[in-house]
């Protein structure tokens, strides 16, 4: 009896508290963002899998990826403009927990498929040789598969544990989505354990797949550097410069909000360093990779009807 009562709790997310009549503009700007991040991931995803580009390893990688991003704001940023609206939001115990497995899914999932993206140009830059035999279409299928696969495992044992908590004081949660740490907070059960195993479990999924990027480019940057030409050089690292910049905006808001102790941020930093984690960076993702890939720029043109080889080939020479 008293798990059901467990089960049937509610929460309420302050969200972002008293705006002083900031919600109607900070409402536009996260429906805006939103609307961006769907439309740049959608088009991503369309450019690719419509073209040639299908048959790359990297395009393939970042289809996934583009998904993993439309999860995670699907996820949070309707739930968060009705609670920017309303001053706050009930939301009932199962659908917390709900809310916090699909960001910790697409999070998890995220870090792996950047750590196969590493490896992909690991493989292309310091073994060319190899490159198309190892990264064939079986393999590229078994990583993806992997790491939506393990961290959908992962996650589903710590929202479990998470259910069998019980709640016996406080409801609010200062947050605008339900994320572990503000969920431990609340409850009256002892959590030691919990933490201890969320700590164990997270890291194939975070730590590790961080540490096999910095390695993966160790190599890769050594090779680069030993190629006699600068044209080789600004060729081989222009492959790789995308997925270099969109590790770093997602490491180090990840860091930031999960590495920083609480004690040295307020509820505000936050709650500010979620909402560019969550909101903004998965809608800077598909803008990074269509600014910085030409392979990305002629599909983009043709769809929009830009065919003739004069723009094409301006286009090329940007």
């Amino acid at each position: 009896m008293k798990r059901n009562q467990t089960i049937a709790i509610e929460f309420f997310l302050l969200g972002f508290g008293d705006l002083h009549g900031l919600h109607i503009p900070l409402f536009f700007l996260c429906l805006l963002v939103y609307i961006l991040c769907l439309v740049g991931n959608i088009l991503i995803i369309v450019l690719v899998s419509s073209s040639i580009l299908m048959d790359s390893p990297m395009y393939f990688f970042l289809c996934h990826l583009s998904l993993c991003d439309m999860l995670l704001t699907t996820n949070i940023v309707p739930s968060l403009l009705h609670i920017i609206l309303r001053n706050g939001r009930s939301m009932p115990f199962p659908d917390c927990i709900t809310q916090f497995q699909f960001f910790a899914v697409s999070t998890g999932t995220e870090c792996l498929l950047l750590t196969v993206m590493s490896y992909d140009r690991y493989l292309a830059i310091c073994r060319p040789l190899s490159y198309i035999p190892i990264m064939d279409t079986k393999l590229r299928h078994h990583l993806v598969l992997g790491s939506w696969g393990l961290s959908f495992s992962i996650t589903s044992i710590i929202a479990v544990l998470l259910s069998r908590l019980n709640f016996c004081g406080d409801n609010v949660i200062d947050h605008f989505f339900c994320d572990f740490v503000p969920i431990l907070q609340l409850s009256c059960s002892d959590t030691s354990l919990l933490q201890t195993v969320d700590l164990i479990l997270t890291a194939p999924v975070t730590l590790l797949p961080f540490i096999a990027i910095i390695v993966s480019y160790v190599f890769i940057s050594a090779v680069i550097v030993n190629i006699p030409t600068v044209t080789g050089r600004q060729k081989a690292f222009s492959t790789c410069s995308s997925h270099i910049t969109v590790v770093s905006i997602y490491y180090v808001s990840l860091c930031a909000i999960y590495l920083v102790p609480s004690s040295g941020r307020s509820v505000i930093m936050l709650k500010v360093l979620s909402f560019i984690y969550t909101v903004i960076t998965p809608s800077l993702n598909p803008l990074i990779y269509t600014l910085r890939n030409q392979e990305i720029k002629v599909p983009f043109m043709k769809i929009f009807g830009l065919k003739s080889k004069k723009n094409l080939r301006l286009w090329k020479q940007q």
